[in-house]
């Protein structure tokens, strides 16, 4: 395992709640942490800088006095078209998040500035190209968002990812795409990595912001509901096809991306995420009995493997 300081010991089981746009909230984040594993958000979930700063502080004293209570993440999407980034950057800064996710670029004066205070540095790749260029700002560990995943998602097969990254890097890795069991997270160990990225699958709880239409959607929907499209961000990501249908629009036809103004077919918002293990989603849990159900999943998944390797 490479795991840094701040995560050694301290995790019930080896999986972050990946941040999940306009679903992650700080009750989910503190149900997350408080259970066990590493709670997180976007940083843009908070309508403006000071909210987030409302958030952290909150988040912050929600976990002071939480025995066990696991470390946890902010997302920021590190690009010139998010015109909040340097704001909640400092915000991020200030209240010394634990463990900082970074999307789209790397950044190597906020990975010098985290680790001034002992925090830690993760960025999202897709490609095995994305991977190498992110190392070389000297980020913590890698997230490998491989096919799947919800949200913007990578198109390769996640041993594939997973395997060729570990050939040339030995920090610490976390695999996202499709995880949605214990059984899942032992496998992601298995092929190498160290944490398991779970969004969907913690998107039906109690605790998250998601709409109940949202999280019934969820439940009711299989991996054949998912469609994979670059049509409302500009960037490939998997979307709930009975979404996009409900804003009036043809799944199978969508035109390409910027052909058409996106304002006037469907709001953003209305547009739900969702990866391919929506499929082992059946009902909406509290975050708690979730993380004690994929605890049972991964041990007994560990236990089967060592009775046949000892067999």
């Amino acid at each position: 395992m490479a795991l840094p300081d701040l995560l050694r010991g301290r995790l019930a089981l080896p999986v972050i709640a990946a941040p999940m746009f306009l679903v992650s909230s700080v009750d989910s984040v503190l149900a997350q942490c408080s259970a066990g594993i590493v709670g997180s958000l976007p940083a843009l979930n908070a309508r403006s800088t000071e909210m987030l700063d409302q958030w952290l502080g909150r988040i912050r004293s929600g976990l002071t006095d939480a025995a066990n209570a696991a470390p946890f993440a902010v997302n920021i999407g590190v690009h010139p078209a998010n015109t909040r980034m340097q704001a909640d950057i400092g915000v991020c800064l200030r209240h010394e998040v634990p463990i900082v996710i970074t999307s789209l670029r790397t950044s190597p004066e906020l990975v010098q500035a985290v680790h001034a205070y002992g925090g830690v540095v993760l960025h999202d790749v897709t490609t095995v190209r994305h991977a190498r260029k992110a190392l070389e700002s000297g980020v913590d560990g890698l997230v490998l968002v491989a096919a799947g995943a919800g949200g913007h998602a990578g198109s390769l097969n996640p041993m594939a990812l997973a395997g060729e990254v570990r050939s040339f890097y030995n920090g610490l890795l976390v695999l996202a795409g499709a995880v949605s069991s214990g059984a899942d997270v032992l496998a992601a160990q298995a092929m190498g990595c160290d944490l398991a990225y779970m969004g969907t699958r913690f998107l039906a709880t109690t605790e998250t912001a998601a709409q109940d239409a949202y999280k019934r959607m969820v439940v009711e929907s299989g991996s054949a509901d998912i469609v994979n499209t670059a049509y409302f961000s500009g960037l490939a990501a998997n979307y709930l096809r009975a979404s996009i249908v409900a804003a009036r629009l043809d799944p199978d036809a969508l035109p390409e991306p910027g052909t058409q103004d996106m304002s006037a077919r469907a709001r953003w918002k209305d547009i739900w995420g969702a990866g391919q293990g929506t499929g082992c989603v059946r009902e909406v849990l509290p975050t708690k009995q979730l993380v004690d159900r994929l605890l049972d999943e991964y041990r007994s998944a560990a236990c089967r493997l060592l009775a046949e390797v000892q067999a």
